[in-house]
């Protein structure tokens, strides 16, 4: 995240690069079933065969092997197999919708992962102070669904709506979007026009 400063406003951003990704296949009505457009984004360095073959349809001796893959349904798209999607389809004041997978906590307890606020620390409450409590009646005879427990925290799909573009910077292929998305520093979003 970063700041810029526009018509006398500080406004908080994040610098995204987004793109260019490669169009790596079509798929339509007739042979799949459905309408829909595959693209990928960055490199690999290692490939396998099958995957060599898959690329070797773009056409392209220069096209190199997509690390990620991510398919989008579409009705009507005019782009075809080994075109780039670049930065640049993004304009400043554009709204568009970024989901991502938030940071991983790991495994944690009741306190961190549910804010529960612990036992009293006197009275008899010894090595208590941070364990869940009671977990329910024991007529039931199990753990009911939707129990609030220990368990792991974080890498959840989180979806941030109605964010604004302040800046696109073709040269460098970066997006300069207002405000904060999810995931770290490295992490892999998906951005739509909203």
């Amino acid at each position: 995240m970063s700041q810029i400063f526009k018509d006398d406003k500080v406004f908080p951003v994040t610098e995204i690069q987004a793109g260019p990704c490669l169009v790596t296949q079509i798929k339509t009505n007739g042979k799949d079933g459905y309408e829909s457009v595959q693209v990928g984004f960055d490199q690999k360095n290692k490939s396998n065969q099958a995957e060599r073959g898959r690329f070797k349809k773009i056409g392209d001796k220069n096209a190199k092997i997509s690390r990620y893959l991510k398919e989008f349904r579409t009705s009507g798209s005019d782009l075809k197999i080994g075109d780039l999607i670049k930065v640049d389809i993004f304009q400043p004041g554009d709204k568009v919708k970024i989901a991502g997978f938030s940071k991983g906590r790991g495994f944690q307890g009741v306190v961190k992962r549910h804010h529960f606020h612990g036992s009293p620390a006197t009275h008899g409450h010894k090595d208590q102070l941070r364990m869940p409590g009671s977990i329910g009646a024991g007529g039931p005879a199990k753990v009911l669904k939707g129990q609030r427990m220990p368990g792991r925290m974080g890498y959840k799909r989180i979806t941030v709506k109605n964010l604004e573009i302040i800046d696109v910077k073709p040269e460098k292929n970066l997006l300069l979007v207002r405000g904060a998305v999810p995931g770290s520093r490295s992490g892999l979003l998906e951005i739509v026009t909203a």
